[in-house]
């Protein structure tokens, strides 16, 4: 007991990893929220992939022109390189999908898998020292330092005002694009802003608690507020309340068992999201 009132110590050694997770599970759902209204799921798994290899290739580029950096430029090259390549890879998506030539999935599974290879590729290279790099991909959720605190909540800070100013537009654009031009919107330029905040905060997500957290605070906190919420205008904040949640009781569980956090985090979604499904389950089995 005296352990777990330890977590919550202001002097606690990890106190920036479970207010970080925290911060990045309350606010990755409301991105989720908005990637589920435009129907851009699929890119939950591919755009921390695609992510990852911005920072490979900013860390590949940097490396070859100058032989150290420091902590400080390390963190602002990695999130920049990310975050170009992230939004870049929408655009072209988003085009290719406005023409209507081929099939999204299969373009969406091709980026997937080239992100990955030259992720990888890049990697191999002599130039690059191998742990740096592989400890930013993997995410410091584990080291979260007080500078890296600082530039999430001043960022994120931004993105959650940026998307509570323009929810309207994004939401109506996300929904009904024949409604938003009906209405005089430009689509284009709330598709710029909805791009610019995924960006943003899918590749910061990366840094902070590597790819797989990521995707899994996009998908699952919104499927379980879909499936818990009575109407569309509370699924967002339901869904950042169940990130935060699902970040605590992960972290929790981590300490206690010895567990890595990020891997922890996700199960912990899962097995929410399944009890959520069988509840309910039951619960209408029963009333039927």
């Amino acid at each position: 007991m005296s352990e777990l009132l330890d977590i919550f110590h202001p002097s606690y050694v990890l106190r920036n990893v479970l207010y970080g997770g925290m911060i990045t599970g309350f606010v990755l759902p409301f991105v989720g929220v908005l990637m589920y209204a435009r129907r851009m799921v699929f890119l939950g798994v591919t755009l921390p992939q695609v992510s990852a290899m911005g920072i490979a290739a900013a860390a590949f580029w940097h490396y070859s022109f100058h032989e150290t950096l420091s902590p400080h430029s390390d963190f602002l090259m990695a999130f920049m390189g990310s975050t170009i390549v992230t939004i870049i890879s929408l655009l072209g998506l988003s085009t290719l999908e406005r023409r209507g030539k081929g099939l999204v999935e299969g373009r969406i599974g091709v980026l997937y898998v080239f992100a990955g290879a030259l992720t990888v590729l890049l990697l191999a290279s002599d130039r690059i020292p191998e742990v740096g790099v592989i400890q930013l991909l993997r995410g410091q959720i584990i080291a979260i330092s007080d500078r890296d605190m600082w530039w999430l909540v001043l960022l994120y800070g931004m993105t959650l005002v940026a998307m509570w100013v323009f929810r309207k537009e994004l939401l109506l654009v996300a929904v009904d694009r024949d409604m938003a031009v009906s209405l005089g919107k430009r689509i284009w330029i709330w598709d710029l802003v909805l791009y610019g905040i995924v960006g943003i905060t899918i590749s910061l997500g990366v840094l902070m608690v590597g790819p797989l957290l990521v995707f899994a605070f996009l998908l699952l906190p919104p499927m379980i507020a879909l499936r818990l919420a009575g109407r569309f205008s509370s699924v967002p904040l339901l869904a950042g309340a169940v990130g935060a949640c699902i970040a605590l009781v992960g972290f929790v569980t981590s300490v206690l068992l010895d567990w890595p956090a990020g891997a922890t985090n996700t199960l912990v979604s899962c097995v929410l999201l399944g009890l959520v499904m069988v509840g309910q389950w039951v619960f209408h089995g029963w009333k039927a």
